[in-house]
């Protein structure tokens, strides 16, 4: 048995390609929305598609597929993508809004001296329609694996 077994793991392979596709996508949409190229979106978190969203739901959608949607593994996956999902959009969102309410804080009260401040980052979370983007796309991913890969 040999550590590289791993990349036969089709569901595994799923969920990775369906999280590095939700990274790489970010760079082109922040272009079209920003008009510049931030390749560091490549490795954060947060923004258009959520890659925790397509990573979960990709890996989920894959052990139904082959195992069955009626099987106890399929719904332990279930179950973790729904709470990675809500975490995203709830939890992470709302530390992102406190991280822009204290950067906020910070400027009004370092206006007129320069103050030292480590910026916080906002975006750590996900909106509703990201968290879902994510997910369809982790279900297509899944989907087209199974079709073209069995």
């Amino acid at each position: 048995m040999s550590v590289l077994e791993v990349f036969n793991n089709r569901v595994l392979m799923v969920g990775l390609i369906a999280w590095g596709l939700a990274q790489v996508i970010k760079v082109p949409l922040n272009y079209f929305t920003k008009r510049y190229w931030d390749w560091a979106l490549l490795l954060k978190a947060g923004g258009m598609p959520s890659s925790h969203s397509a990573l979960v739901a990709g890996i989920a959608h894959s052990i139904g597929l082959h195992l069955g949607f009626n099987t106890p593994l399929y719904a332990l996956a279930v179950t973790i993508a729904l709470v990675v999902i809500y975490d995203a959009t709830g939890i992470r969102r709302q530390a992102g809004k406190q991280a822009e309410a204290i950067n906020e804080i910070v400027r009004k009260l370092a206006s007129g001296q320069p103050v030292q401040q480590e910026h916080l980052r906002e975006v750590l979370g996900h909106t509703p329609l990201e968290a879902i983007s994510g997910m369809v796309l982790g279900l297509v991913v899944a989907q087209l694996a199974w079709y073209f890969l069995r």
